[in-house]
């Protein structure tokens, strides 16, 4: 067991607990089987964008340094194989995307309950998957690993640096096609749940760069997963949207990285 990571890969009576995996470096046939599948991915996506009627509002604005840093990464989980956004190449991106619940069956902390049991249960299954590959299959905790499997450039390993009881964050491993950290938050109470995701982010390689900043390709295949992503959480929680959902990004293209 490692250090500062209390319960990581133990076994639990009744459950299965997934070995940790060392290398997530993608091999040459893998990363151009992902490269293949991005035009399908890039279509589908663009497909059910237009189509969509949910309402969605986007802004994109400047952002400054130090207001836009990330929250900084427990040292206890940190290590050779996590890709952080020194690692990256590009703008950095603080992204926040959030949809407000009229009405909804649970609390917040049932609400993020039934997200970190299973964050599939939310994602668009038509286009994007969570699969665990390190931890407790009955729940989530600090150290957990998952692959994000989407017919695009996303396909990325992350592994989870906090829990608590209405929130949960993510760090890009070795092999993502982003570099940074996502954390996912359900606030409020009684008649209503503010559930949002904030990112921030750089392009992992060059390529990604182009296909993310430059093309906008991924970009809207980003979106479009985390809006979509949101639509679910709202069906999860037994309420109904309360307007539109809202995308902010703030873009630095210089700032003194070093997280």
């Amino acid at each position: 067991m490692r250090e500062g990571v209390r319960g990581y890969g133990a076994s639990v009576a009744g459950s299965r607990t997934l070995p940790r995996r060392r290398n997530r470096r993608l091999p040459l046939g893998r990363s151009m089987a992902t490269a293949a599948r991005w035009p399908v991915g890039v279509a589908l996506t663009s497909w059910r964008y237009m189509w969509r009627t949910t309402p969605i509002y986007r802004s994109e604005v400047s952002g400054s340094w130090p207001d836009d840093a990330p929250p900084p990464l427990p040292d206890g989980l940190v290590d050779e194989d996590v890709q952080r956004l020194r690692h990256g190449t590009g703008a950095l991106f603080h992204r926040r995307y959030l949809a407000r619940i009229r009405s909804p069956r649970v609390t917040p902390e049932e609400l993020m309950a039934r997200v970190q049991r299973n964050p599939d249960d939310a994602a668009p299954s038509e286009f994007a998957a969570f699969k665990k590959v390190a931890g407790n299959m009955d729940c989530m905790r600090p150290g957990d690993e998952y692959v994000v499997r989407m017919p695009g450039p996303w396909d990325g390993p992350v592994r989870v640096f906090e829990v608590s009881a209405c929130s949960f964050g993510l760090m890009t491993l070795e092999g993502h096609l982003e570099a940074g950290q996502i954390v996912f938050r359900a606030t409020g109470g009684g008649d209503r749940i503010d559930f949002e995701i904030e990112s921030w982010a750089r392009s992992g390689d060059r390529l990604s760069d182009l296909l993310y900043d430059r093309l906008r390709m991924s970009k809207e295949v980003q979106l479009h997963m985390w809006t979509s992503f949101l639509e679910r959480v709202v069906r999860l929680s037994g309420g109904t949207r309360a307007g539109g959902l809202r995308i902010e990004t703030r873009r630095l293209e210089e700032a003194p990285i070093a997280g």
